[in-house]
């Protein structure tokens, strides 16, 4: 497939947008998922979209950019991978392959991004101390440009060049790279669910993962059945849980003494 110029500003305004968003109304926020699915849209292909987005959103489950630290910025690479995944047509282990180091790479224009604005924030300094509110509302607003721009730019030259280059580059790529950046894309979204998995109370709720992962391997059970067995688990479970508190309220009201199982007795 080849890109349009619709299509090329319309990823860029994206790219632009999405930083934007994040640090301020948090719309689209921090989710590749949602950035993917809105790429997928433009390009026409919105599972293609979706599936990039989710697979990059598994690897920034539970960061954070705290304390002013950069991250690698996985949303344009939803965007990057999945317009790629589309005019290539290499698949998505390609798109994913592609995605991550894209992420990566913008980890140092976030930091070029977050240097520009200083020269900002100094001027804001300096039109706070003289009482010029317009000024200061002016160079805010001016800040703005840095964030956007250092992910505009970079997705226009790569999405600018897709058209012809990236098909003669495709090509052109040895097998091995290409075979490497397929396995690469394989393997990562075992590493999102991992990092996924060592956030998550796993240990006290090893059951359920073994139901759901049978559910899904070996019952080739489709995702939104596996998701609405997690639901009716999660509903038994909160249940229980509630039902356990009542009656250990209903005890200690009565009077109760707890001995050393757990249990009361009067």
């Amino acid at each position: 497939m080849t890109i349009v110029w619709w299509q090329i500003l319309l990823l860029t305004a994206l790219a632009f947008w999405m930083i934007i968003d994040q640090i301020t109304v948090g719309i689209l926020c921090n989710y590749p998922l949602l950035i993917g699915f809105v790429a997928g849209i433009i390009m026409g292909d919105v599972k293609t979209g979706l599936v990039v987005g989710a697979t990059l959103q598994l690897m920034v489950l539970g960061v954070g950019t705290y304390g002013g630290a950069s991250m690698p910025d996985f949303m344009t690479g939803a965007i990057i991978g999945t317009a790629y995944a589309v005019m290539t047509g290499k698949g998505i282990d390609f798109a994913i392959g592609l995605a991550v180091p894209v992420g990566l790479l913008m980890v140092q224009l976030d930091v070029l991004a977050r240097f520009v604005n200083t020269f900002f924030l100094h001027r804001v300094d300096r039109h706070i101390a003289e009482g010029d509110t317009k000024g200061v509302a002016r160079n805010i607003v001016l800040g703005v440009f840095p964030w956007g721009l250092s992910r505009a730019i970079p997705v226009f030259v790569m999405l600018i060049v897709g058209n012809n280059v990236v098909s003669k580059i495709v090509e052109w790529l040895p097998q091995w790279l290409s075979n490497g950046l397929t396995v690469a894309g394989g393997i990562l979204p075992v590493v999102g669910i991992a990092i996924l998995l060592r956030f998550l109370p796993t240990k006290k709720f090893i059951a359920y993962l073994i139901v759901g992962f049978i559910a899904a391997a070996y019952l080739k059970m489709p995702m939104l059945g596996v998701a609405l067995l997690g639901l009716a688990l999660a509903i038994m479970y909160y249940k229980q849980s509630d039902k356990g508190d009542n009656d250990k309220s209903q005890s200690q009201e009565d009077g109760g003494v707890e001995n050393e199982l757990g249990e009361y007795e009067n």
